[in-house]
Parts: C-alpha cells; structure tokens; sequence
C-alpha cells in the first residue's frame, strides 16, 4: 500500500505537532506548515526530504496557504489528508477584548482556517487523481458548548463549524471528499501557555462573587486537562482518518462526550418546551 500524504496546518506544537510525528512514525508523508519551521528541526534532521516537506505559513494570508498546497504539488503530486489545526485562543470576558484582537483572531481561526479547507475542497477535486481526500478540522468542544471567559474563541469555532457544515452539504459526493470538525475537549497541550493564549486585561466590574469569567481566569492556566494528545491523534489517525463514512462532528475526549450529550438534552428539552409557540405563526390558508 502506497505511503498517504498529510498537509498538516500548526505542526510546530500541541496536536499538531503531536500528528505530524505519528504520520511520520506510520510511514506516511507529511508536508508540515507552521510559521515558524526551525520548531521542528528536530523531525527534519530524523527524516528525509522525501518523507518530510517544511513550509512555512502564516494561515491568516492566504497567498502562503495556497503556495504552500502548490508545492506540495510540485513535490508529491497528491494530498490524501488534510489536518487543519493552526490557531491560538483569547482569555478573558468579552467586554475586555479589544475588537482588533478579535478580528486577528478570527482572521487566523476562522478565515485561516476556512482558506484551508477551500484550498484542500480545490485540491482533492481538481488535481488528485483520482478525486477525493479528507479535511480535518480541529475545532473544539467550545465549538458546541460554549464557555465563559473564552467567548471569542468559540465564536471562530462555531463560525468554523457552521460554515463546514453548509459547505459539506454542497459538495458533489462523486467527488469523494469528506469532511470532519474533531472537537476535543481539555487536552494537555500548549493551548493555554502565552504564544498559543492572548489573556486581556481584567476589568473591575466583573469581580463579583459568582463571576464565571474569574473563576476561568483563576483555573484555566492550571486546570486538569484530562486528555493525552499523543493518544488522541492516534485516533484520529487510526480510526477517525479512516471511517467510511464518518459523521461532520466528532468529540474527542470524555468531557468533550458529555459536552455533546448535555446540549443535544438542552435541545431536546427546549423544543418539547417551546413547541407551542409556534402553533399559530404560520400564515392563514
């Protein structure tokens, strides 16, 4: 069996850079982008050139995405997987954050990430031969449950994933594409150190007793986080990757299962709630 070939977005830490090195171990290829490449001068002296391609981008211009899908063409002539997982998050109440630092991040989750996808949309219907391919999206289970204190990170999860999951439904299934929105819960990976979290600063107002954004500021830089990434990309690797027909949104995690649960119940109890309400807003025959 021919080795697949991995596009991976943010391959310098965390799950990123926990998949690249298990693609790599598995005996597949991966052309690993990040923007920083020295992060993982380590991989490029393990392995060769054949095995190994470093490009790097910057996901929040697109000019870099599409070169760097080019040179993959150029070098490999296919891409079977992508695992689109750059992006960084903001802690602290909405109200604090400035709306520049909100747009930059919705430049990078959210539009880098839906370049992403579109450029790997292209490139599995247009250049691989045969059509098809994968995209994953690393999304989160803020994503689905949202969370105090990280309102703005959400907001590009759920815009993210609302997108994919119109896009998904667009796509011609003759193209042989599909597409997942993997949303762990708390994994323990840089995702909360000071390069990969924009904190703001606290505003006085909301020091009250209860206040849910304090208590976010006061845990979330030491809070347990449950999952393995190393564990977790195997997964997705061994069993995510290769699902027949996989379902668009999948939790990873224990508590990214309960997230799921306790919302579908939250649904499901509303609409027996609200039902009613509509009983007499449509028009009359």
């Amino acid at each position: 069996m021919s080795s697949k070939i991995w596009l991976i977005t943010g391959s310098s830490a965390g799950m990123g850079r926990a998949m690249t090195e298990i693609v790599l171990s598995q005996g597949d290829i991966v052309v690993a982008t990040l923007r920083k490449p020295s992060a993982i001068d380590d991989l490029v002296q393990k392995y060769p050139k054949e095995r190994l391609l470093v490009v790097r981008v910057d996901v929040s211009k697109k000019d870099e995405i599409a070169a760097a899908f080019e040179k993959a063409r150029e070098v490999y002539g296919r891409i079977d997987v992508v695992f689109s997982n750059a992006g960084y998050g903001i802690l602290g109440e909405t109200e604090s954050v400035p709306e520049d630092t909100a747009r930059k991040l919705f430049d990078t989750n959210f539009w880098g990430a839906l370049n992403v996808a579109l450029e790997a949309i292209r490139f599995f219907r247009d250049v691989n031969k045969p059509q098809g391919g994968r995209l994953i999206n690393n999304s989160s289970i803020v994503g689905v449950t949202p969370s105090p204190g990280v309102s703005f990170y959400g907001a590009t999860k759920h815009a993210l994933q609302g997108v994919m999951e119109s896009l998904a439904k667009e796509l011609n299934p003759a193209w042989n594409i599909k597409i997942i929105n993997l949303c762990p819960g708390r994994f323990a990976t840089r995702g909360v150190t000071s390069d990969s979290m924009v904190t703001t600063n606290p505003l006085p107002t909301y020091d009250f007793e209860g206040s849910l954004t304090k208590l976010m500021r006061g845990v979330m830089p030491s809070a347990a986080r449950p999952g393995d990434a190393v564990k977790g990309m195997q997964v997705v690797y061994h069993q995510l990757a290769k699902l027949e027909d996989p379902p668009l949104n999948i939790p990873l995690g224990k508590d990214a299962v309960k997230g799921f649960g306790d919302t579908a119940k939250l649904f499901s109890d509303t609409v027996v709630a609200c039902a009613s309400f509509s009983d007499n807003v449509s028009h009359d025959e």
